[in-house]
């Protein structure tokens, strides 16, 4: 993707994919919320509450379904392009506006009042039980315990603003530090690191057009480089270059129990989209790099991770490409749903994976359904057919 799309794609954010700690990953690009508005209406509203509910977005709305049976709860209406991420309890999600972020109440099928205004809202992240936000427009930085909102007020937590507005993410470490990324609306550079008062205690300015973050095991921060990707553990950063003078990694996925992240891969700077079959894995332990060529391509919403670390990817032949990530080997693919392919503009619907637990849930536009599979069986558990196409999907994830 040339530079001129790069910029005019600065207008979203990640999506979160994975069981555990994950960036939510973006587009080809830059990416965040627009053109929605704060006016909405609950509508269809169950009685009850949703068991493990999931959220899909679709054109001027939320739809809120069982997790289980997939039965629709509930339509909220939400003029504009949302978008959604977990919250990182049992009952939130948040959703990205063209206001900011809001929270809603997916079990109880309701819009909360608690927001964090800002324009550009962008990468939602969850780990050692804090949830972090960053504000592209603003560069401000949003850390809160998730447990706290379920009393209904807007949680007193840490906040950070980056030096100048950039598309970036932050992501809390366990013992207090932060991690925050460096740059500028033209230009990303790097990261850095702040102690707990939010004093600088390190930096690393070698990783342009960052993008994207993810968690491995023993709290190894990967950060998407052009060049690369970036490692912060234990104090330091390591870089771990490309095979390939440009070898964008921008959208990755990790887990708690996995020492590897599985990333995109992209060679062509000029692309217009570029439709990768290649994949990485990168070795947060022996700061290895490996490129596995699944033979077709996927999507920016195709990377997820399973209850064993495993690294799952939405390949555009339908299938879900399962890969032990020590190996880089294809354990299996599992059918899902038809082929596809990734459109042009970043914000039109594609099929999209969300994980959580032993279950894989893929939406597919194209027939207006949604389905989940049984990762150990790989076998569909159950299907619905939803009154229009969704977008984006996901669900509440506690835990992470």
């Amino acid at each position: 993707m040339n530079k001129s799309t790069r910029v005019r794609a600065l207008t979203g954010t990640a999506l979160a994919l994975a069981v555990s700690t994950v960036l939510t990953a973006c587009g080809g690009e830059d990416t965040s919320a627009a053109g929605a508005t704060s006016d909405e209406t609950a509508s269809a509203r169950s009685q009850t509450a949703v068991k493990d509910p999931l959220v899909a977005t679709f054109d001027g709305g939320l739809y809120i379904l069982d997790g289980t049976s997939l039965k629709l709860a509930a339509t909220i209406d939400l003029p504009g392009f949302n978008r959604v991420n977990p919250a990182g309890d049992e009952d939130h999600v948040v959703v990205s506006t063209d206001s900011g972020f809001r929270v809603l109440n997916a079990t109880d099928q309701a819009l909360t009042d608690i927001e964090y205004r800002g324009a550009k809202p962008g990468h939602v992240v969850r780990h050692a039980g804090r949830t972090t936000l960053f504000t592209d427009g603003t560069g401000e930085v949003n850390v809160f315990d998730p447990a706290a909102l379920s009393r209904g007020k807007k949680p007193q937590g840490r906040t950070y603003t980056s030096a100048q507005a950039h598309h970036g993410v932050a992501i809390e470490l366990a013992d207090g530090k932060l991690v925050s990324t460096l740059g500028t609306e033209e230009q990303r550079i790097g990261a850095l690191v702040l102690d707990e008062d939010n004093k600088e205690i390190a930096r690393n300015e070698n990783c342009p057009g960052v993008h994207g973050e993810a968690a491995a095991k023993n709290e190894a921060v990967g950060l998407g480089c052009e060049d690369g990707i970036l490692i912060y553990e234990n104090g330091r950063f390591t870089k771990i270059d490309a095979p390939d003078d440009y070898g964008r990694i921008g959208n990755q996925a990790g887990s708690d129990v996995s020492p590897i992240l599985l990333g995109d891969y992209k060679t062509d700077p000029e692309a217009e989209l570029e439709r990768p079959t290649r994949v990485s894995l990168i070795d947060t332990e022996k700061k290895k790099l490996r490129l596995v060529d699944l033979g077709v391509s996927y999507s920016f919403r195709s990377l997820g991770r399973g209850p064993h670390g495993e690294a799952l990817v939405l390949g555009t032949d339908g299938s879900l490409h399962v890969i032990d990530p020590d190996t880089g080997r294809m354990e299996k693919k599992i059918p899902v749903v038809g082929e596809w392919q990734e459109p042009l503009d970043w914000q039109q619907a594609r099929p999209t994976l969300f994980v959580r637990g032993h279950v894989a849930y893929v939406s597919e536009p194209g027939k207006k359904a949604l389905h989940a599979v049984d990762l150990e069986t790989g076998k569909k558990i159950s299907s619905v057919t939803l009154p229009r196409s969704t977008n984006e999907l996901s669900g509440v994830v506690a835990g992470h």
